[in-house]
């Protein structure tokens, strides 16, 4: 008697204990990761790409690309189930959207632009608080051009009688800009080593993320829903 009372005890025990959470299948965690990982190569893709389609309206790659990145960064919350990996994501993110907006249309003025060595005649910004210039240039044979040098910033900022050399699209579709700031190159770098960047976090947050489950802490409701 005292043996029966003691086992019932024991699985009325047994059953009271919460039912333990079932870990993440490993191949389930890979799919998830490789997900991510295909979506932030998109992400950069695809504003690269917009970045050409719309040469001289830059705020739509902009826009678009900023859209995409915050996106991106869900995904590694969701895939990493914590919030330290995608704060570190935001690094790489700076490179992935400056390499992917700029080099389009620096590597136009790289293929088709025009050199031209012009002084600063007139600053838009003279004698007031603006930090935004708008430079008016002569050219070499004497003629104030049309186009005007867009320059935002006070820190290392021309200054009229300044001589420069400035890169111009023919066309006019890509707007002027200082040869010297022309690097195409140094853009598709950056976009390139963003992109890697993000690759890494993604299979960090894809093991950790694993490995938090496996352990019993489960994964939150959104997750399940949106996988």
């Amino acid at each position: 008697m005292p043996g029966g009372i003691h086992g019932s005890m024991t699985a009325l025990a047994g059953g009271a204990e919460e039912p333990r959470v079932d870990a993440v299948p490993p191949w389930k965690s890979v799919r998830r990761t490789v997900a991510v990982v295909f979506f932030g190569w998109a992400t950069a893709a695809c504003t690269a790409v917009l970045a050409y389609l719309m040469l001289g309206a830059e705020w739509i790659p902009i826009t678009v690309g900023v859209v995409l990145c915050l996106a991106f960064a869900v995904t590694l919350i969701l895939l990493h189930q914590a919030l330290w990996l995608t704060v570190l994501s935001s690094v790489p993110a700076l490179f992935v959207l400056v390499g992917a907006v700029q080099y389009a249309p620096e590597a136009a003025l790289e293929l088709r632009g025009v050199r031209e060595r012009v002084v600063i005649v007139a600053d838009s910004a003279a004698g007031t608080s603006s930090d935004s210039h708008r430079f008016t240039l002569r050219a070499a044979d004497g003629d104030e051009m049309e186009e005007k040098l867009v320059f935002d910033g006070a820190v290392w900022a021309p200054k009229v009688g300044d001589q420069l050399d400035v890169m111009r699209d023919p066309e006019g579709a890509v707007p002027m800009e200082q040869a010297d700031d022309v690097d195409a190159a140094g853009r598709l770098e950056g976009l390139i080593a963003g992109t890697v960047g993000w690759t890494l976090i993604a299979v960090m947050a894809g093991w950790r993320g694993h490995v938090r489950r496996r352990r019993g802490r489960g994964e939150s409701l959104l997750l399940r829903l949106a996988w």
